[in-house]
């Protein structure tokens, strides 16, 4: 398959969802990454922007979709099979709830549906069962969303915060790819 593997904000699990990236090459998929401009740019205590480029550009093989402009052609070109956000924020998936396209994650997005094709969803936000809820809701019932399975990850510390089990991200993608949600349990 050609995948369009896309990195939101949620920078705390960049480490994991890079691990289910090389997953998906290791299984000879093709993977192009996607990074949203903040998530491409933003120096953290988790790792240096160009450290965290490098390593997905080494991994792939391919360049790193990081623009509006380079992000637009997705559709048109019909260049994925599936298209996975893994991590996916709250903040994006408000954006793709509403249909704001203002990011280079979400113009990919939007790009790549016009062909009916599917996009999956790997969840991770503070705010999953706050005010992100609704925003799951309503992309769990539109057409051509699949999610990776999720499940809250500290309920005491954080009583709304909610991530994909990362382990599970390949065979989501590959389900999705054959217009089939993944059930499995997350824990």
């Amino acid at each position: 398959m050609n995948i369009g593997y896309c990195f939101t904000g949620s920078f705390c699990t960049f480490a994991k969802s890079i691990a289910a990236l090389e997953d998906l090459v290791k299984a000879g998929h093709n993977v192009t990454p996607i990074m949203s401009e903040n998530a491409y740019s933003i120096d953290t205590r988790f790792g240096d922007a160009v450290d965290i480029q490098n390593k997905l550009i080494q991994i792939t093989g391919n360049s790193i979709i990081h623009t509006i402009e380079q992000a637009e052609p997705v559709g048109p070109k019909k260049m994925f099979d599936v298209l996975a956000i893994v991590p996916c924020t709250g903040n994006t998936l408000a954006k793709l709830s509403n249909g704001i396209t203002d990011t280079s994650v979400t113009m990919a997005t939007k790009s790549h549906l016009r062909n009916n094709r599917p996009v999956v969803i790997g969840v991770s936000t503070n705010d999953a069962l706050g005010a992100a809820a609704k925003n799951i809701g309503t992309l769990l019932n539109y057409k051509n969303y699949y999610f990776v399975p999720f499940g809250m990850d500290n309920c005491l510390m954080k009583p709304k915060s909610m991530v994909c089990d990362f382990k599970q991200v390949k065979e989501a993608i590959e389900m999705a790819y054959n217009g089939k949600e993944i059930l499995k349990k997350i824990y």
